[in-house]
Formats: C-alpha cells, structure tokens, sequence
C-alpha cells in the first residue's frame, strides 16, 4: 500500500484525488471514489444554490460512508455566485474537506480554517503555491500544461513544475495533469508529489454522470485532440478539441477579439448539453491530454485498485530491479 503524507493527512487510502469538475463532480462520481479509497469532490458551482448543495452533500453521506471533499472555485464575474453562502453551506454541512481554485482564496481558507476543515488549493505556478502555503492552505495540488480546463499562462509541464514546486513548500503537494494510470503515479511520486488529481480518467468511468456518447468520445481521442482556447485572452483553457473549439480559435485568430465575440459560442449551458445529450459537438467541454491513454470505461474501484497496483508493481519490481542489476 502507498502510504503519502497526503494520505496520512486527508485519511484516504490511496493518494488519488478526483477533483472538482464543473457539470461532473456530482455524489454518485464522488462516493464511487470515496468507496474505492480515493478523495473525489462535489464541484459546488454545479449545484444552482447552496440549499442544492447541502442536499448534494447529504446524497453523497448517503452513498458513502468514506471522506470525500467539496470543490469551490472563485472566478471573475460580473455576478459572482454567492461564494459565502456556499461556503457556509460547506461548513454546516460538517464537510472536513475543501479544494480551492481559481482567484486568491485567502479569505476563503481563513474561514474554512476556523472551522477544522482542511484546504487543498489548486495551483498552476510554483508562485501561486508558495502563496498558497503563506495564507495557510494544508496542501497544494499543482497543474500541468497537460491538464485540462486552465493551465495558466506560463506552459509549464508536470515533468518540471511538479519538481521545482516541490523545492519550494513544505506542505503536501498532488500533482495535476496528464494523470491516469500506475505510470504516472510512481512517477509523480518520484518527482516529489505526495499523489496524483484526475479530472478527465474519472470522467470516463461507469459512475461518470456524463452521457456514454462522450465517454466513448474520450476513448477515441488521443493525445491531439485538444484545443487551447482564451489563449488571446489571457485566460487559457484546454478544452476537447471538436467544431466549437476550432471557432473559437477561428475568431481569436483574427486578432483583436473579445469575450462578447465568442460568448455564444462558449456559453456554460452550452457544455453541460455536451454531457446530458452526448453530442461531442454542441459546445465546449473540458478534456486533458491524457486521452491519449484512456482505452476502457472501468467502474472508479476497478481504476483505482489498477493504478495503485500497477505503481506498487513498477516501484517494487521494475525499478528494484533496475537497482538489483546495477549493483550486480
């Protein structure tokens, strides 16, 4: 068994963290991980309100009796959600476990913090996670240039940003990014990761609450088929690549676009149609390049038990004896 200074602080079995994915990060995804000895997370801006929240929070208690986490993310709008509200709504609750991303979280984190829940932030600089552990977050989960959703704008992979972060705080620290199998965990480990996030290999699993179209379309991909949009922006986004993206990479090429350009293209609804219907095609939907290595839909216990195993068997065997010969 892998035993990490994450897993020792978040009191999971595993160090695999499912984190929050807007229209994925439901209780029927969340408990399946749970019960499979990983830490998944209800996504909070998924719920309309904070009352639907608690309720998602109770189903997922009913569902599991294992810890598991909730995801709030803050981000720039003209109405913003109530992130008070959600975050008081986390904390009646009882919910010991929140992943933070997205704007400065600090008045987040000092709140949570008062009431014994334990933060993990998620990052996409090395800057951003020493900030992160100043202001007080348990742990740091640090995404690549190949994950999906917002990588930031420096284009830092894992290969590099996992170490040099690691060189930089003292708290537990999940590598994000091109995660999905037993490979990527040993070798997340090697860099100085305390465990691994996934976002687009627990999308493809039976308990996924997306449409089996898009589960499917996930297999098909490889490692190509994503687009970089907002890039023009300032605001970049990995997104699966399909007609939508490449209108919207179309309008930015252009020069000089702006957001009211490619709204309608973009629009939220747009994505969760994606997911419900199982048209690849109706709009905008979140993948990372780790399609290249997703072959099958397994059920969460199935993954989670393969890719433990698989990293156990490369850092007790391959590498071992790699070591045995050497000193042969």
């Amino acid at each position: 068994m892998l035993q990490t200074r994450f897993t020792e602080m978040f009191g999971v079995q595993h160090p695999i963290v499912q984190g929050g994915m807007q229209w994925v990060g439901r209780a029927s995804l969340v408990s399946a991980v749970a019960n499979a000895g990983a830490l998944g997370f209800i996504t909070a801006l998924t719920q309309p309100t904070p009352e639907d929240l608690e309720k998602e929070i109770k189903r997922c208690r009913d569902l599991t009796d294992k810890p598991f986490g909730v995801n709030l993310t803050i981000l720039p709008a003209l109405k913003p959600p109530p992130y008070a509200e959600y975050r008081q709504a986390i904390i009646e609750s009882g919910v010991k476990i929140v992943e933070t991303a997205g704007y400065n979280p600090q008045e987040h984190i000092a709140e949570l913090k008062k009431h014994g829940v334990k933060v993990i932030h998620k990052c996409t600089a090395v800057r951003h996670a020493i900030k992160s552990e100043k202001i007080g977050a348990d742990a740091i989960s640090i995404d690549g240039f190949e994950c999906a959703g917002h990588p930031g704008e420096d284009d830092i992979p894992g290969l590099i940003l996992i170490p040099a972060a690691a060189d930089k705080v003292s708290i537990p620290m999940i590598a994000s990014g091109g995660f999905g199998d037993g490979r990527g965990l040993a070798a997340a480990l090697a860099l100085g990761a305390d465990g691994i996030n996934m976002g687009t290999r627990f999308m493809c699993t039976v308990e996924s609450p997306i449409h089996q179209k898009i589960k499917e379309q996930i297999v098909a991909n490889d490692e190509r088929s994503t687009d970089l949009i907002f890039r023009t922006l300032h605001n970049t986004a990995r997104v699966a690549r399909n007609t939508v993206s490449q209108e919207v990479l179309a309008v930015e090429k252009k020069g000089g676009a702006t957001i009211d350009d490619i709204r309608h293209l973009v629009a939220g609804q747009r994505g969760r149609a994606v997911y419900e219907d199982g048209d690849p095609d109706v709009g905008i939907w979140s993948a990372g390049m780790i399609q290249g290595l997703i072959h099958d839909i397994p059920t969460c216990a199935e993954l989670v038990a393969r890719i433990v195993a698989e990293a156990e068997a490369i850092i007790a065997t391959r590498l071992a004896r790699m070591m045995s010969a050497r000193s042969a």
